[in-house]
């Protein structure tokens, strides 16, 4: 078994890692650490065989651990993981990967020096309306595709003073949280863009930034991205539209929810959505709703043990983590400039 330690237990550590990680075989907690007394009885209770720690740097110092999770607020990704790889740990980062490419960049040439896996967790690749989106896609039915929209929308008109996301500290506001999400799906679908246009700003009067716009071009093909705060009213979390239709799908992935109301153990229908949540395919030819795939979160990390154990690829690279900073770095600019912003290959 893979012995694994999880550094940060608050949601992520909870809900996205500990959670799945209690139900594959291939991994054991054997470690958890937090500064927080009222987290550090709820890792107890969940693990009652793993050491609680108040400490990150005590547990990555434990010889007999094989991997390390990163779920702390973002602007310690760097350092955590750092230390992790260096102490010859492998290596999950809680998305976003780092809060500056020269971060990223740091964390790839210690993976490659202690010749560590690395991998961030991008685990919207596994929702389930991205990989029917996905398979939609491939079938070709909606021609040559020229617009591509994507929303992450919630309504939260107030702020919480506790949410450290919503504080002016780096690594914090939206793009980070949620726009590392839906980056990361346009970039596994189409690649790296020629240049992007971005708009970010804090609609509720904060200190951190809660909406962002982003346009993605491409030859051809143009990509929004946006989250904003106040959408009551549901709209489109897809609508694609190509030279032969058009598919636009509502509703987000039922994992998430799962996973909160305490559903653990993977069955036939995890990550199943329903019917009505199903997209409409609507092309010259034909106009019908496709059968949802299954989500799959456990995946990452059925594929993370494949990679540890067997030498298989990673389910995410630290390159492609590295990419999505880059673009928020990019669209920082282009707001800042308040002008399209050309990409550099990397």
């Amino acid at each position: 078994m893979i012995q694994v330690g999880i550094v940060g237990y608050g949601l992520s550590g909870q809900i996205f890692h500990g959670a799945l990680l209690e139900t594959l075989p291939a991994f054991q907690v054997q470690g958890i650490a937090t500064s927080d007394s009222a987290k550090q009885l709820l890792a107890a209770k969940h693990f009652p065989s793993a050491r609680v720690f108040t400490d990150a740097d005590q547990l990555i110092s434990l010889k007999t651990i094989d991997l390390v999770v990163i779920a702390t607020p973002n602007r310690f990704h760097h350092a955590l993981a750092r230390k992790a790889l260096l102490a010859g740990k492998h290596v999950v980062v809680e998305k976003p990967f780092t809060v500056s490419v020269a971060e990223a960049a740091d964390l790839m040439e210690t993976a490659q020096r202690t010749q560590r896996l690395l991998t961030v967790y991008h685990n919207r690749r596994f929702d389930s309306d991205f990989l029917t989106l996905k398979q939609v896609l491939s079938g070709g039915s909606l021609g040559e595709i020229r617009l591509f929209e994507a929303a992450y929308d919630r309504f939260r008109p107030d702020l919480n003073p506790d949410a450290w996301r919503e504080q002016p500290q780096p690594g914090s506001g939206i793009l980070y949280d949620l726009g590392s999400h839906l980056i990361d799906q346009a970039l596994a679908l189409f690649g790296m863009p020629e240049s992007l246009f971005a708009d970010i700003r804090s609609l509720r009067s904060g200190q951190a930034d809660d909406h962002f716009e982003i346009i993605l071009d491409y030859p051809q093909l143009k990509v929004t991205l946006l989250s904003r705060p106040l959408v009551k009213e549901p709209l489109p979390r897809f609508a694609v539209h190509g030279t032969r239709g058009s598919y636009v799908k509502y509703g987000l992935d039922v994992q998430e929810a799962a996973l909160r109301a305490g559903m653990r153990k993977k069955n036939d229908s995890w990550g199943q959505e329903p019917e009505s949540q199903w997209g409409t395919l609507h092309t010259i030819d034909e106009r019908r709703h496709v059968t949802a795939l299954p989500g799959n979160y456990h995946a990452f990390y059925e594929a993370l043990a494949a990679a540890i154990l067997k030498g298989a690829p990673l389910p995410v690279t630290a390159q492609e983590g590295k990419q999505v900073i880059q673009l928020i770095e990019n669209a920082r600019e282009s707001h800042e400039r308040g002008c399209r912003v050309k990409i550099a290959t990397s």
